[in-house]
């Protein structure tokens, strides 16, 4: 059984707490579905952008959009290392309910470097080192930063099994730690020949998906990283001796940092609507009440609000029309859910 050591610092216990903070008042906006579909759209091209330029794919922005909107056929290596990211995305939340295992990794692997890599889709067998090559007064050497510690494939897949059983039991641990903790774990395994960095920050989303995390729908990860990627590289190798406390810190911070940035984001999207189909604050405090309980009559609106029936109605059919709620039920056993 896993034991990972680290500390829960000011730092940590202060981000988590943002984290949290944040991720309510996002939900809390409860955007029309129209605008919420493209701001998720925009979130799944900008992750399989920069997850691949952290591994070296040197397609833009624009590129990359151009690409996955056009929907073409990738002609290149890059253009395929992009294409296949954003399709997994795409359907990542089919996942949530399948068990995490050397099954689905596998599978994700296969999906992610089809057509790129010969090697997909299968565990190494073979020994690997992370590192760089650093030419000083003419020679060339390579600067080792990690060392996996297995290099044979039935080490590996013990290793591997070991962590996502540890993970898939992780559903109590505040989602910062937990998926922090796997995201260092699966990197330091290392068990793919290539693509070991973004197969781990699909698997972080899958995890953040399990928690009931919107990843993706309304935040990404990958943007932070891709910042300063020599950081993101020491930062997570600085957990390889053992205690886990300041990769932490780093990466709950980078959790923060995207939600801080989704919220703005949403936020200035809102501006965009027209003025008469933004929610009053009177219907946000219905939306909420939604949030809350998921479903609700006008009978329950209207006590908890305060108000008479018929007010409790106006606000709700107004909700409707804007496209935030649905109406379920007939007449007299109407009911209203969000949308």
């Amino acid at each position: 059984m896993l034991e990972p050591k680290y500390r829960i610092t000011t730092t940590l216990l202060g981000n988590i707490s943002q984290i949290e903070r944040l991720y309510g008042q996002i939900e809390a906006l409860q955007l029309p579905q129209e605008l919420q579909l493209n701001l998720t759209r925009k979130n799944l091209i900008k992750s399989a952008y920069a997850s691949n330029k952290i591994e070296g794919n040197p397609l833009t922005l624009p590129e990359v959009t151009n690409l996955l909107l056009d929907d073409r056929v990738p002609a290149t290596r890059d253009e395929k290392e992009v294409v296949n990211y954003y399709q997994i995305l795409q359907d990542l939340d089919t996942n949530v309910s399948k068990p995490f295992d050397l099954n689905l990794i596998n599978n994700l692997h296969a999906r992610l470097m089809a057509g790129v890599d010969e090697t997909a889709g299968k565990i190494r067998d073979v020994k690997v080192v992370v590192g760089k090559y650093k030419e000083e007064a003419g020679d060339v050497s390579l600067r080792v930063k990690h060392d996996p510690p297995f290099h044979t494939k039935a080490e590996i897949e013990k290793a591997l099994s070991l962590l996502l059983d540890w993970a898939e039991n992780l559903k109590d641990t505040q989602v910062a730690i937990a998926t922090g903790l796997f995201h260092h774990q699966f990197v330091y395994l290392h068990p793919f020949e290539d693509g070991n960095g973004r197969v781990c920050r699909i698997l972080t989303a899958l995890l953040f998906l399990k928690h009931n995390y919107n990843i993706n729908k309304y935040f990404i990860l990958d943007d932070y990283y891709d910042i300063d990627r020599d950081q993101y590289s020491d930062k997570l190798h600085s957990a390889d001796e053992g205690d886990k406390t300041q990769w932490l810190e780093y990466y709950s911070e980078g959790v923060k940092y995207s939600l801080q940035s989704a919220l703005a984001r949403a936020k200035e999207a809102i501006l965009t609507l027209k003025i008469e189909d933004r929610p009053t604050p009177r219907e946000r405090e219905v939306l909420k009440i939604l949030q809350e309980r998921r479903e609700v009559a006008s009978s329950y609106v209207a006590d908890v609000l305060h108000v008479t029936r018929q007010q409790a109605h106006g606000l709700l059919k107004g909700l409707v029309q804007k496209g935030l709620i649905e109406k379920k039920g007939g007449t007299k056993a109407s009911y209203y859910v969000l949308k």
